[in-house]
């Protein structure tokens, strides 16, 4: 639920490791703190309290592949990070699509099920074709990911990029320590 246009907006801190949480169970780009917490405690700002109690339903998370387990997907991002071939790129976006690339090879299925809740208000960011890119927009300058069959929007800043990895390493279940440090280098 919306907040109403001329509501003041208050502002709250909070501890590194609950902002954490909270921007975890981010659904998708562009949503804000507010909207999360509503979703998340199911509060019903016409009653200014929370809606009447539900089951309580945890997001579930993406499902492993057996073939590789959390030691082993650690270690090929780490192994990323640490290559020739990553420490060459001189460009934001072309660390970002070796880092895309990354994750897609640990972890196909995992991938596809985070990169499909990506999104923005208007656009599309992750498509199996050009076309369907350019259709939510000219200026997208799509490209695709190398060694999958995805394409990805590249015309975002560089805190966007960061924020698309982050989404689709924390919906993998990757260590928030290695999330950060890997969206630190894009």
């Amino acid at each position: 639920m919306r907040r109403k246009p001329r509501e003041k907006m208050k502002t709250i801190e909070v501890d590194e490791d609950l902002y954490r949480y909270i921007a975890g169970h981010t659904q998708h780009i562009g949503e804000s703190a507010s909207d999360i917490l509503r979703r998340m405690l199911k509060f019903d700002a016409q009653n200014s309290a929370p809606a009447p109690a539900r089951p309580a339903r945890q997001p579930e998370p993406i499902q492993q592949d057996a073939a590789t387990p959390v030691r082993d997907r650690v270690r090929a991002m780490r192994e990323l990070l640490l290559s020739d071939i990553y420490a060459e790129q001189r460009k934001a976006v072309d660390r970002f699509t070796l880092v895309l690339t990354t994750l897609y090879n640990i972890s196909p299925a995992q991938f596809a099920e985070a990169a499909d809740l990506l999104h923005g208000r208007t656009r599309t960011y992750f498509a199996p074709d050009e076309q369907t890119l350019l259709q939510n927009g000219s200026h997208t300058k799509p490209k695709q990911v190398p060694e999958t069959p995805y394409w990805v929007i590249t015309n975002t800043n560089t805190g966007r990029k960061r924020g698309m990895v982050e989404h689709i390493m924390l919906a993998m279940q990757f260590p928030v320590e290695l999330t950060d440090k890997v969206c630190g280098t894009i």
